[in-house]
């Protein structure tokens, strides 16, 4: 500078990167820059940067394993579900099943039982000769007034509605006047029933619309009292049958209904007393029935409750799973922040230091 003042010329400054001289503003400058060049070059990572780095990576891995044991629960369900299902499926395809073989076999034997030989232009109609039901006394004391008012009034019409009401009416008798009655019940009830032993139902017979299947009878079911005179003619059947061998069931029946009317009080005691003691037998069986068949519903039923305990537990971890992925998200969210903020009062550190440096070279 010196130099120059005493030539009289102005001072000149080097540019930096021609001259081998570094100039003023090339050393204040120094070798990081100035932030009027925008650039910043860092000295290197502190320690509690170091912490803080470590501790973002460690809830990282810590998201990551409850990431992976969430979607390990979610698979554990998963499979549940298809295991149920599966078994839903094969109950299902076994119940089509059975319906199906039922019906092919139901088939079959309508057309094995309808099936006809050679010509004749259709299936013929199978006689059945079914045995007529039995009738109650009620049927028996209105037949009988029926019969009554016959002879009396040969030709008068019967209305049906005042004529019933009046057998309701004379219905209402003692005892003692019902009991013939309720004995031609008894043996008409034991007329059918010998002939239904022996009645066999025609092939391919099938129950037509309208009608009611019978209910399911259990075959380990107590079997049923026996009345007194059914007794009787369980002793009597085959020697009525053994001097009469041209009677048919209904022929052996009715002579057994003779009987029974011509017997002695005394000895129909006994056949009483018979029934009377299966009776007590039979109430005694129906009990214990009864509370076995109780206890296998409540077993049942407590199969059908697990059952849809194991569902409720199934939807109670879908649950859980549900409110632990919502505290995961929530734990992230408040990480997250809490490192956005410790990052921006780091970067807030490091301004002010820029300033105090700033400060001190001007």
């Amino acid at each position: 500078f010196s130099s120059s003042r005493k030539e009289g010329r102005q001072p000149q400054l080097e540019v930096p990167g021609k001259g081998s001289h570094r100039t003023m503003s090339e050393h204040h400058r120094g070798a990081w820059g100035t932030r009027e060049d925008a650039v910043w070059w860092p000295g290197g990572i502190s320690s509690t940067d170091q912490q803080t780095i470590q501790h973002h990576q460690h809830l990282l891995n810590q998201h990551h394993q409850q990431q992976l044991a969430q979607q390990q629960l979610q698979q554990h369900v998963q499979q549940q579900q298809q295991q149920q299902q599966q078994q839903q499926q094969q109950q299902q395809q076994h119940q089509n099943q059975t319906h199906v073989q039922q019906a092919q076999n139901n088939a079959i034997q309508n057309k094995m039982g309808a099936g006809g030989g050679g010509g004749g232009g259709g299936n013929r109609p199978v006689k059945d000769n079914k045995p007529r039901g039995r009738m109650t006394a009620y049927a028996f004391f209105v037949q009988t007034c029926r019969e009554e008012h016959k002879k009396k009034h040969p030709e008068e019409q019967v209305i049906f509605a005042e004529f019933s009401r009046k057998c309701a009416e004379r219905w209402k008798m003692l005892d003692k006047e019902k009991q013939r009655f309720h004995e031609m019940a008894e043996k008409d009830k034991a007329r059918y029933e010998l002939e239904m032993q022996s009645y066999v139902p025609p092939k391919g017979t099938v129950v037509g619309k309208g009608k009611k299947r019978k209910a399911f009878k259990d075959p380990n079911a107590p079997k049923r009292s026996l009345s007194a005179f059914f007794w009787f003619c369980h002793e009597e059947r085959n020697k009525v049958k053994a001097l009469n061998p041209e009677y048919g069931v209904g022929d052996i029946a009715k002579e057994l209904g003779r009987k029974w009317s011509d017997m002695d009080a005394e000895v129909k005691s006994r056949y009483e007393q018979m029934a009377e003691k299966d009776k007590a037998r039979y109430e005694a069986e129906m009990t214990e029935y009864k509370i076995k068949c109780k206890n296998e519903q409540g077993g049942q039923v407590q199969g059908q409750a697990l059952n849809l305990g194991g569902l409720q537990n199934l939807h109670v971890q879908q649950a859980a799973a549900a409110q632990l992925q919502a505290q995961v998200q929530q734990q992230l969210a408040a990480q997250a922040a809490a490192a956005a903020a410790a990052a921006a009062a780091h970067h807030a550190d490091d301004d002010d230091d820029d300033e105090g440096d700033e400060d001190d070279n001007e």
